[in-house]
């Protein structure tokens, strides 16, 4: 049989398609060995690196006096890999950890749970103590432990206690910072790019399940370390501060009491507390079960505040020229207005008295008939109190460095028209929500010589002065000294006012305020629940400190109609703080004839 004469072409088909194919394979190999060795080399290390972005130190938070308020340490964090814990030293190690970490009931058997788990890594603790850092190690170094893990965490810490049972200092004025470092309320979270700084940014190697591996970072950004910043606050009278109203709290069993000191001719804040505030060591257990703690009343809740706005209606009345102090107003028991009627507190009128006694005395019914008097009709009387308010900051926020500030609530007739009914409850403080950083922005402008100063907390960013708005001309100066006098004498003139609110050898002067509370889901006014205010000024021969207290939501015992007995009254409560504020700003006092006195001149 004759043999195949192709057999030489099949093999040479053969090599060259066997070349063909090895020069592919070497062109796509020199490909991806040439062309693409970098993008190949960067996909490979992104599959076993992981880009950590890590806090800066975060800056130190201190008083006006340098003491320290806020500050970050760093403590140990523990963790542990069940699978290289051997099952029968499991018990014994549960045993050692409750001991060290004072566990007891739930915690044991939370660290049981973990240790028996499948997973790779858990967290036993998230914040140890020096102490208990020490004796882990030792157990790990003798080899009575192991599978665990210390990994170093920066930890924000409020070194001081503050005025009431299990809070620290200026809490909500704080504010705190998470585990991730970000700032939450109060002066953390408004200067979080100042105190935060840049983070610093790093790679590190990781594990399957992507948790970079210690001692494999490198750095990529060292970042920018946060700044230190110094507050206007005296942590000596915020302490004080604190306990008066942690007293108050008690004695009046109200929801909440808060205050505010503020320097009328700088605004700079001098203290600044609300009871009951909370732990800001321990802001994770405050926000599962009481989260309503953070919110800060003194900037983000409104109220509506009662008869301190007739200080407001006395401003408008005295630059408009409507009254004096001494111009006769007829103050009856009520007052018709159309279908409804206003009425004063005791139900009973005064007839003709000084319209500085119609504010003395808290008058409803001659309020509003002065309020009356600034226009032609309701619409133009409207129109003046409402500016007034506006001028001197009612509606708007103040701008005071804290976070979450809220604007109140303020009807501007403009847009919508006022009633009769709507003007005289205005002029007496209803029908207008304020916050009492607001009312003491006002206060200040209306007792300083009528100039409104920024109200602010910060003093110095790294012991460099910090940058203020210019003082602005709200009123006249002959103006703020009518109201100023008028504050006075609402103190000096009314027999428990002055009782309660003396302080010889200082000038005082202020308008209390009380409001009934509207019950909401019940559309009614709630029975015996009132918020109880209070705004005015002390010093020696001017006035040194505005201080504004508010006793949130009390049931008073009534002596009668419109007599109203607390166990330490807003007026009360803001001497107590008015000498705690001479004490720490040392305010000499100054010698005055009884004449200067009464009209409230240094």
């Amino acid at each position: 049989m004759l043999g195949r004469t192709d057999r030489r072409w099949r093999q040479v088909l053969l090599i060259g398609f066997f070349a063909l194919f090895a020069a592919a394979l070497g062109g796509r190999l020199a490909y991806w060995q040439v062309v693409e060795v970098e993008r190949l080399r960067r996909q490979a290390t992104s599959q076993i690196e992981a880009t950590v972005l890590e806090p800066s130190q975060r800056g130190n938070i201190l008083d006006r006096h340098g003491n320290l308020l806020a500050t970050t340490e760093y403590r140990d964090l523990l963790a542990a890999y069940p699978p290289q814990i051997a099952p029968p030293k499991r018990a014994e190690m549960v045993n050692q950890l409750a001991a060290i970490l004072g566990l007891e009931g739930d915690g044991i058997t939370r660290i049981r749970a973990l240790l028996d788990s499948s997973d790779e890594y858990v967290i036993l603790s998230r914040q140890l103590t020096d102490s208990q850092s020490e004796r882990i190690r030792e157990a790990v170094a003798g080899n009575r432990m192991t599978g665990l893990r210390l990994d170093t965490q920066p930890v924000r810490v409020y070194p001081n206690p503050g005025g009431a049972p299990g809070t620290t200092l200026a809490s909500q004025l704080l504010g705190f910072v998470n585990r991730a470092g970000e700032g939450h309320y109060g002066v953390e979270e408004r200067y979080q790019a100042l105190l935060g700084g840049q983070p610093r940014t790093l790679t590190a190697l990781r594990d399957p399940r992507g948790r970079p591996l210690g001692g494999t970072e490198v750095v990529r950004d060292p970042g920018v370390p946060g700044a230190t910043v110094s507050l206007t606050i005296d942590a000596s009278l915020q302490l004080q501060v604190e306990k008066e109203l942690y007293a108050a709290w008690v004695a009046d069993k109200a929801r909440r009491v808060s205050a505010v000191v503020l320097e009328p001719e700088t605004g700079e804040v001098l203290a600044w507390a609300s009871v009951p505030g909370y732990d800001a060591n321990d802001a994770a257990t405050v926000a599962s079960v009481a989260p309503s703690l953070f919110v800060d009343p003194i900037v983000s809740e409104v109220y509506e505040p009662g008869s301190v706005m007739k200080m407001f209606t006395a401003a408008a009345a005295y630059q408009h020229g409507v009254v004096t102090a001494t111009s006769r107003i007829r103050d009856t028991a009520s007052l018709r207005l159309a279908r409804s009627v206003i009425h004063n507190s005791d139900r009973r009128g005064k007839g003709q008295i000084a319209f500085q006694d119609v504010i003395a005395f808290s008058r409803n019914v001659g309020t509003a008939r002065v309020a009356a008097m600034l226009g032609r009709d309701v619409q133009g009387a409207a129109a003046v109190l409402f500016d007034t308010w506006t001028r001197l900051g009612i509606g708007r926020r103040t701008g005071v460095d804290v976070s979450d500030e809220v604007t109140g609530l303020a009807s501007d007739p403009a847009r919508k028209r006022w009633a009769a009914i709507d003007l005289a409850n205005r002029s007496f403080g209803q029908g207008v929500a304020v916050t009492p950083i607001q009312l003491a922005s006002a206060f200040a402008t209306m007792a300083n010589g009528g100039l409104r100063a920024q109200p602010h907390v910060l003093r110095t960013v790294k012991d460099e002065p910090v940058e203020v708005p210019e003082k602005v001309r709200i009123i006249d100066a002959g103006l703020s000294d009518e109201l100023r006098s008028l504050m006075t004498h609402v103190l000096t003139g009314v027999p428990q006012y002055d009782e309660g609110t003396r302080i010889p050898g200082y000038l005082v002067g202020g308008k209390t305020g009380t409001a009934q509370i509207w019950d909401s889901t019940e559309q009614k006014w709630a029975w015996n629940l009132y918020n109880f205010s209070f705004a005015g000024f002390v010093g020696g021969d001017r006035p040194q400190a505005i201080v504004v207290t508010r006793i949130h939501e009390a049931r008073p015992d009534v002596a009668g109609v419109g007599d109203f007995r607390l166990g330490i009254t807003s007026y009360e409560l803001f001497r107590r703080i008015a000498l705690d504020t001479i004490d720490a700003l040392d305010i000499p006092p100054v010698e005055r004839t009884p004449a200067t006195a009464s009209a409230g001149q240094p």
